[in-house]
C-alpha cells in the first residue's frame, strides 16, 4: 500500500470522525429534546427512539441494511464500501460519543438552527470525501445518478420532507414542530449545497458583441481572467458577431458587465449562475467531487 493511498484512507477517517461529530451533537443534543421530527433515516431512528427505546445510531444500521442492498447495483463497489465504513462509524459516534456532551434545552428555533448546521456541515463533509450515511444517502445519489442536474441538497430536501411528516404523524403531532422540521430541513440543504459547491461558485457570461476582442481585453486587464472567444451569427439579420464567455466570483460580475457596456452599449449580455467552477483560477479540476 504505497503513501497515497494510506493518506486518502486517514484522511477519510478523519472527516468521518469530525462529520460523525457534528451530525452526533445535531441529533442527539440540539433535535432530541426539541421535539421536533428530522429528517432522513436518522428522523426514523429518532422515531424509533422515542416508540421503543432503540438507540438512534443502532437504529440507523439497522435501517439501512434493506436499503443497501436495494441501491447497491446503483451506487458501485467503492462508494459502497465507504459508505459502509462511513455508516459505523457515524452510528457509534451517535450512539457513544455525543451523549458525553451537555443537551441543549433552549429554545426550538436556536435548536433547529444549531442542528440544521451541524449536520448540514457533516453531510457535506461526507459528500465530499466520495461516501455517504446511508439511508436517504443511498437513495439521494442513486437518484443523483439517474437526474444528475439535481443538486444534492435538493434530492435531499425532497425526500426528507416525507420523512418529516412520518414523524409528524406517528409520534411528535405537533404543528409547531413540524414547521421546525421543514425549517431545519430546508437549511440543511442549503448548508449542504453550500459546502459541496459555495467555494467554487460564480457565475458565468455570455457577451454577445461586435467588439469581442476589446472587451477581453479589459475583462483580463480588470480581473486577470482570460476570456474564451466564440463565433456567432445573427439568426434574423445573418450579422456575424462575436461571443465573450468570461466566469468569474461574484463581486467580479458587475464591473464585467459596467466593461462590456462601454465599450459596446448595444452588446447583448446573458448572466447565469455557476453552481460550480473547475479550471485555472477557480477550484482543481483533480480535486473535484465525483460520486
Amino acid at each position: 500500500m504505497n503513501n497515497t493511498i494510506k493518506k486518502n484512507i486517514a484522511m477519510d477517517l478523519l472527516y468521518d470522525v469530525i462529520a460523525g461529530l457534528l451530525i452526533g451533537i445535531g441529533l442527539h443534543n440540539f433535535a432530541l429534546n426539541a421535539a421536533f421530527p428530522v429528517a432522513g433515516f436518522s428522523g426514523i431512528a429518532i422515531v424509533l427512539y422515542h416508540l421503543f427505546g432503540l438507540p438512534i445510531g443502532l437504529g440507523t444500521i439497522l435501517l439501512n441494511v434493506p436499503v443497501a442492498i436495494f441501491c447497491f447495483r446503483f451506487l458501485g463497489k467503492a462508494f459502497f464500501v465507504k459508505s459502509v465504513k462511513t455508516i459505523v462509524i457515524t452510528s457509534l459516534i451517535i450512539d457513544h460519543i455525543a451523549p458525553l456532551f451537555p443537551v441543549y434545552n433552549g429554545d426550538r428555533l436556536l435548536a433547529a438552527i444549531c442542528m440544521g448546521v451541524f449536520c448540514g456541515v457533516g453531510y457535506a463533509m461526507i459528500f465530499t470525501r466520495g461516501s455517504s450515511t446511508g439511508g436517504q444517502d443511498f437513495i439521494s445519489v442513486s437518484i443523483k445518478q439517474v437526474k444528475p442536474h439535481m443538486t444534492l441538497g435538493i434530492i435531499t430536501f425532497l425526500l426528507d420532507l416525507v420523512t418529516i411528516v412520518i414523524g409528524f404523524i406517528v409520534v411528535f403531532k405537533d404543528v409547531d414542530g413540524l414547521i421546525y422540521g421543514i425549517l431545519v430541513t430546508y437549511l440543511m440543504a442549503v448548508v449542504m449545497d453550500r459546502v459541496l459547491y459555495g467555494t467554487n461558485e460564480g457565475k458565468m457570461t455570455l457577451i454577445v458583441t461586435s467588439m469581442g476582442q476589446e472587451i477581453a481585453k479589459q475583462i483580463d486587464n480588470y480581473s486577470g481572467r482570460g476570456s474564451t472567444l466564440l463565433k456567432g451569427k445573427g439568426s434574423f439579420s445573418g450579422e456575424e458577431k462575436d461571443v465573450v464567455m468570461c466566469a468569474c466570483n461574484n463581486k467580479q460580475m458587475f464591473t464585467i458587465k459596467k466593461i462590456a457596456h462601454e465599450i459596446d452599449p448595444a452588446a447583448f449580455t446573458i448572466i447565469v449562475e455557476s453552481n460550480e467552477v473547475v479550471g485555472e483560477g477557480f477550484s482543481d479540476s483533480n480535486k473535484k467531487l465525483e460520486i
